[in-house]
């Protein structure tokens, strides 16, 4: 048995060796290689151009991703502290507020506007998760010192404008946003509800935006800028690019977009403070209070930045 498998195994090796040797197989074979060398070669140099081109555009785009984060970081920030002062600036009003014990000639709407306006933003930030950190901060903030001057308005303020106050918070506060809230998170999802609150906080926005309106047509009447101050409208303007260019690096347009209205009407306020500073101020015909005015007024030129 030994012997026949050993004959068996010479037999198949040298039958092998025949078809290996024969002139037919070595071509076919060597046809074979050739083919498939160039075949691979070429599927090499095809693909890795391709996969080269991908790899360089993709970094391209994350660095490019990367960069415009990084700034919007930066506008961000700015606007942060900008914003942060200006929520700041009614102080000396409440201080007043408090050193009189009365809220006789002021006006709480410009506070309940504001507080509105930073729920809305946060809300706006929590749906939409990326890059908002920023927004969710600085309106945060705004929630509690909007809230702390409603509190000492509605403390000091006589009983009348303290029920219109409370009535003016219900119907923008608590049920308007409640309202707002309810109807996105149970009728609309995922972009289109970040689309919807973008487009609430865009049209609010404008309208705060357009509140100087009446403060310039004042100045204007009166040629006296008493009541707008050169120092609010530079503040006001600087913070409007601030929060443009975040939300402009950021492709975001429901903020870019008021940011620019805010800009023109910084402008214009400060041209007006330019041309009417030292003209001779003029009485309207029916006399107002100053105590009221400089209770609010300014209050209300700062609608048009206590947000992004």
């Amino acid at each position: 048995m030994k012997r026949r498998s050993g004959l068996h195994l010479h037999h198949e090796r040298c039958f092998e060796m025949c078809i290996r040797d024969s002139p037919l197989t070595t071509r076919a074979i060597e046809r074979e290689k050739e083919i498939t060398s160039t075949e691979a070669s070429h599927f090499h140099s095809h693909h890795s151009v391709s996969d080269r081109e991908e790899i360089l555009d993709s970094t391209h785009h994350t660095k490019m991703a990367i960069h415009h984060e990084t700034w919007a970081f930066v506008f961000g920030l700015l606007g942060n502290a900008i914003s942060f002062m200006v929520f700041l600036a009614p102080l000396p009003t409440f201080y007043q507020i408090y050193k009189k014990k009365t809220a006789e000639g002021f006006q709480s709407l410009p506070y309940v506007v504001a507080l509105f306006s930073s729920m809305l933003w946060i809300y706006y930030a929590m749906v939409k998760k990326d890059a908002s950190l920023l927004l969710i901060t600085i309106n945060s903030f705004g929630c509690v010192i909007e809230s702390m001057y409603l509190l000492i308005f509605l403390i000091y303020a006589p009983s009348k404008t303290r029920l219109s106050t409370i009535k003016l918070l219900l119907l923008l506060n608590v049920f308007g946003f409640g309202a707002m809230l309810l109807s996105t998170l149970y009728f609309t999802t995922g972009t289109k509800r970040l689309s919807v609150i973008g487009w609430i906080c865009l049209v609010f926005n404008i309208s705060v935006f357009a509140a100087p309106l009446c403060i310039m047509k004042r100045v204007i009447k009166t040629k006296s800028v008493e009541f707008m101050p050169f120092s609010l409208s530079f503040f006001l303007t600087v913070n409007a690019v601030m929060w443009f260019f975040y939300g402009l690096l950021l492709k975001d347009y429901y903020i870019a977009l008021p940011n620019t209205l805010g800009f023109v009407f910084g402008i214009i306020q400060m041209v007006l403070y330019l041309v009417y500073r030292n003209a001779k101020p003029k009485t309207l015909e029916e006399p107002t209070k100053l105590q009221e005015l400089n209770g609010h007024i300014v209050d209300v030129v700062k609608l048009g930045t206590m947000t992004p």
